[in-house]
């Protein structure tokens, strides 16, 4: 009986902090950095005391904010590079790196700006997130699909600007065009001359109704999750 209790115990800690985690994204992102831990627990529906047994400190905090965002990338690369094809991976992971990261500025400036940084927590995701990166990049120009003379460390801080960018704009949409365009300059030159569209399978939604849709490895990306959605667009087309 005690280790059912037990375990638990340890499951309520995971979604407790799992909760803090999440609560505490969004509140930097919100309202920066100066948050109080006290409004972070109440945003997580936890006590203040759960929210300083998981994180001591704001710092501590932060790092591991930071490394959750990191590993959520890390796990959608992997997928990306065994579900999809190279160059669409590889692509649309620097897509989404761009898209998430740009709402979690004032993590990223910090852990820019402090010395101390980073810390071991953090020091581990970054260095897997490289991985992640390398691989999918490396496969994109066996592919042919990337510039041959990009390296990882390029193409990050390439990333990095592309969201400062993106942070610019307010019309997101806008910032989002040009940031596919921005992208498109990693592709060889044969790619950027013909204008290839820009994929990301594994993101991709209806172009009607906004469903998510089920990525395929091989031919043109779906466009509608179904024929009645097909056929809506069909009918808004202007007459030829």
């Amino acid at each position: 009986m005690t280790a059912v209790i037990d375990g638990g115990d340890r499951a309520d800690a995971r979604r407790n902090r799992a909760k803090v985690l999440s609560a505490a994204g969004e509140a930097f992102a919100e309202h920066g950095l100066d948050v109080p831990l006290g409004d972070i627990a109440r945003l997580a529906g936890v006590g203040a005391g759960t929210v300083y047994r998981h994180f001591p400190s704001k710092q501590a905090l932060l790092e591991a904010v930071h490394a959750q965002h990191l590993s959520d990338l890390i796990a959608s690369g992997e997928r990306r590079l065994s579900q999809l094809p190279p160059t669409e991976a590889f692509f649309g992971f620097l897509l989404e790196v761009v898209e998430t990261s740009q709402r979690r500025g004032p993590v990223c400036d910090l852990v820019t700006a402090d010395p101390s940084w980073p810390r071991p927590v953090l020091t581990a995701a970054v260095q897997r997130f490289r991985q992640v990166l390398t691989a999918l990049l490396h496969a994109a120009q066996r592919a042919g699909g990337a510039r041959p003379d990009l390296d990882p460390e390029g193409v990050a801080s390439f990333a990095v600007g592309c969201t400062a960018m993106l942070t610019a704009r307010r019309d997101r949409q806008a910032g989002l065009a040009l940031v596919r365009l921005a992208l498109d300059g990693l592709r060889p030159s044969t790619f950027v001359t013909e204008h290839p569209p820009f994929r990301d399978g594994l993101n991709a939604r209806c172009e009607e109704c906004g469903t998510a849709l089920t990525p395929r490895p091989t031919g043109r990306p779906p466009r509608y999750c179904g024929a009645t959605c097909r056929q809506r667009a069909h009918r808004r087309r202007p007459a030829g």
